[in-house]
């Protein structure tokens, strides 16, 4: 540490070496003070654009990383912000629809009243001028407030080479209030923010917030199977996903902990992982990813811990069915007497078509339980018939993200990392799975949700909570008995949510995994129990990806002498559990065939003769090179499409064998058939070869050149999971990435104070076109290489493309 602080002092300002020339940038518009106060960093650059950041405190720490981010990715930050601000219909145009990155509303109004909301009632500005734990930590304030420093300061020194928003008006500075915001709406995902348009569209009933995103007015014929899809389905799709796992030292080498980390994020946008090394001499030294915009590492490593998170299944809020006032729309009940909603009126600045700005001004209706809500994403819920919905989000009272992943960095062992998520409670929607350097797992659920027990949904459920809750864990409680009301645990940070003491948790075990299951099968030899509902399920069928992670990484734990290069083979072994269950039977039905033909859902008879070889020896795995993959990629897809998963399967799921049931391919299924008759016509119409190797046609395109990219989607239980955007027969294929691994690490430990760590960052540090760090990691990911992490001095002070900067507002 004194060596590294003496460089810092010697190093001197290179100005060739900072991107871009200085150019001025303009004060915020609304009148608010860009954040300042003298701050500095030094930056060391390593191999692929790592920067490890060096600064005396937190507030010069936030800085460097401002910095760094905003070098990396200035576009998407500063698009970020504007949709913070409630600014994208006034830029953008308010019918264009956001990336989904910050929420869930379907065009930029919607996102646009929803933010205007929250800002108008200051719910952040209110969260930070709360003491800890109820607001930030001074030193989490202090790191908002140096990143939005470092962010001003290079739009000030720079001038921004990206096409993405060179030259753009909406480039500006931000506060420390900004990011505040960034942080929040990450905490709010899973709650408020998958129901913006549901707040920014409420309006009572017999009429419609014009603007808002359009929803079904009706209820769903089938509300438990609607929240499924919200809390299951559609979760993955929209990118919240991953994998993690941990092994203890009975399983390793040398007796100490490993852990391998592959979160499933977007490509694309403010949910990008961005990678770095963060060091307060003699107080902080982490490594690892953190979302864009926010100011510390969030999954990463140190000296004597490693941790990941991914997706958890608990349902971070919930609703109240209200008993509106008859003739009153917006009044309620509760306990008999009349409560009446508070009007939040929200006013967005629009662009019209002619280029003017005018005003679009909404109501929003408010209640002790939360914001009335008309959707949940796709779960519609109208406000009709006596009838009203609130929705309840203990996240929305929250800023300790910050906190808890710095609690985290932290962390010296896996107790240590118990102590921390139950100090700060901070974590809105994931799992933590962690390994330490003394040889100890961890996988914990220890995440924010609201406090139904069993027995209040029991006591409280509506008609509807009463098919949802079982279904899905979302509560739908009876909001007109105050005894409804969620209560509080002893040892909770906040009233109305779970203590740490109700955590599902499982340590020490040979491995801990999770691949965004429920807490069941962390470990499949050592079932979790007895948590209630809203944390998610137990006695189910699992994912194909969590049954082949659990067969994957029990056999490497029971194999042993783990080391992190097993590590590495797991995350790029790409081995497709839906092809070892499926592939056999389906050629062997395949050669079945009469005549070998079969009939396409449009009544045509096709030869799929073909077919059945490539089927046969298509080697199961989704490499580029394996022949074979596309042809079954796209026939899985179509057959799991087809009907309800049960009837793809001869033997039904049993819980007493949940890791290998259901099976057996139910080839006597019209849908079999239809589905490959259909998969092989699609492909000769594309003049696409059966047997095409999977990266001819799986593939991203960088600066004019096709990367090849391995790795499957989640229907098929690739650990290594890519969600592509739709087929496009005329683009050659899957043409592009939209989410799956992300940023990568496999982490081991010596004793010593340098871990052994491999990391990558899939998609490359900057979305940049013109930087040299836009997809180098991309083929990395193609070739199926990791980069060596390098953590401590004499390994960064030794890097072949160590460059050096220090950073300043002057």
């Amino acid at each position: 540490m004194r060596a590294l602080t003496g460089l810092g002092l010697a190093v001197l300002t290179c100005a060739a070496a900072l991107p871009g020339e200085a150019a001025a940038a303009t004060a915020p518009a609304d009148g608010r003070h860009a954040s300042g106060g003298g701050l500095s960093a030094v930056i060391r650059y390593t191999e692929y654009g790592v920067p490890h950041i060096v600064a005396k405190d937190y507030a010069n720490l936030g800085f460097g990383t401002g910095w760094a981010q905003a070098a990396d990715q200035v576009c998407v930050l500063a698009d970020g912000f504007v949709t913070l601000r409630g600014e994208r219909s006034v830029r953008f145009g308010p019918g264009a629809k956001p990336d989904g990155s910050l929420s869930s509303a379907g065009t930029n109004l919607s996102s646009d009243l929803f933010f205007r909301g929250m800002n108008d009632a200051k719910t952040v500005d209110k969260i930070l001028e709360s003491p800890a734990p109820a607001g930030p930590t001074r030193q989490a304030k202090e790191l908002m407030r140096g990143w939005a420093a470092g962010y001003n300061a290079w739009l000030a020194q720079n001038r921004i080479t990206d096409p993405a928003c060179r030259g753009a008006a909406w480039v500006t500075p931000v506060t420390a209030l900004d990011v505040a915001r960034r942080g929040y709406a990450i905490t709010v995902l899973g709650g408020r923010g998958m129901a913006a348009d549901g707040i920014a569209g409420a309006a009572q009933p017999g009429t419609a917030q014009p603007g808002a995103a359009p929803r079904a007015a009706k209820a769903p014929a089938d509300p438990a199977e609607a929240a499924r899809k919200v809390f299951g389905e559609q979760r993955r799709n929209a990118g919240m996903g991953s994998n993690a796992v941990a092994f203890a030292g009975s399983a390793t080498a040398n007796g100490r902990g490993l852990l391998l980390g592959n979160p499933h994020y977007p490509w694309q946008g403010s949910r990008r992982f961005w990678q770095s090394q963060q060091t307060i001499p003699g107080e902080l030294n982490v490594s690892g990813g953190s979302l864009l915009g926010m100011p510390i590492v969030e999954i990463g490593f140190n000296e004597r811990i490693a941790w990941s998170h991914t997706v958890a299944t608990g349902v971070p809020t919930s609703l109240y069915e209200l008993k509106t006032v008859p003739g009153d729309a917006h009044a309620y009940l509760v306990d008999g007497k009349p409560e009446r909603m508070t009007e939040r009126t929200v006013t967005v600045p629009v662009r019209g078509e002619d280029g003017r700005t005018s005003k679009v001004t909404r109501s929003q209706w408010w209640t002790r339980y939360g914001p009335v809500v008309t959707s949940l994403d796709d779960l519609s819920l109208p406000w009709a018939d006596g009838k009203a919905y609130a929705l309840t989000d203990p996240n929305a009272e929250s800023l300790r993200f910050t906190d808890a992943s710095l609690a985290l960095a932290k962390s010296r062992s896996v107790r240590g990392v118990q102590e921390a998520l139950g100090r700060t409670q901070g974590l809105p929607w994931v799992n933590t799975i962690a390994a330490d350097s003394g040889g100890h797992s961890l996988y914990t659920q220890a995440q924010v949700l609201p406090r139904v027990t069993d027995e209040l949904a029991g006591r409280c459920s509506t008609d509807l909570g009463r098919q949802t809750f079982p279904a899905a864990g979302l509560a739908v409680l009876d909001g007109s008995r105050g005894a409804c009301a969620l209560g509080r645990d002893a040892d909770a940070v906040q009233p109305g949510i779970f203590g740490p003491s109700a955590m599902p948790a499982l340590v020490d075990a040979p491995y801990a995994e999770n691949s965004n299951d429920s807490p069941w099968l962390a470990n499949a030899e050592r079932p979790v129990t007895g948590y209630p509902r809203i944390f998610g399920d137990t006695g189910t069928p699992r994912s194909l990806r969590t049954r082949g992670a659990i067969e994957d990484v029990s056999a490497m734990a029971k194999r042993g002498k783990l080391t992190v290069a097993d590590l590495e083979r797991q995350q790029f072994a790409n081995r497709a559990p839906a092809g070892d269950l499926t592939a056999a039977d389906a050629a062997k039905a395949c050669a079945a065939l009469p005549d070998g033909k079969a009939t396409g859902s449009d009544g045509k008879a096709v030869d799929v003769s073909a077919a059945c070889g490539v089927l046969a020896r298509w080697d199961r795995t989704v490499r580029t090179d394996s022949k074979g993959a596309v042809l079954f990629d796209r026939f899985w897809r179509r057959l799991v499409r087809s009907g309800p998963q049960a009837g793809l399967w001869r033997v039904p799921f049993s819980p007493a064998a949940p890791v290998t049931t259901p099976n057996t391919l139910n080839t006597a299924s019209p849908s079999v058939g239809r589905a490959l008759a259909d998969t092989v016509a699609e492909l000769r119409a594309a003049g696409i070869a059966l047997d095409a190797p999977l990266g001819e046609h799986q593939f991203v395109e960088r600066n004019g050149k096709r990367i090849p990219i391995a790795g499957g989607a989640d229907a098929l239980g690739i650990w290594n999971m890519i969600e592509s955007a739709p087929w496009d027969s005329a683009r050659g294929g899957y043409s592009e990435v939209r989410h799956g691994s992300s940023y990568i690490q496999a982490v081991g430990f010596d004793g010593g104070s340098c871990p052994a760590a491999r990391t990558l960052l899939t998609y490359g540090q900057s979305s940049d076109p013109t930087s040299p760090h836009h997809a180098d990691q991309t083929r990395l990911f193609s070739a199926g290489r990791m980069v060596r992490a390098r953590f401590c001095e004499k390994d960064i002070l030794s890097s072949p493309q160590l460059r050096v900067v220090r950073v300043g507002e002057r």
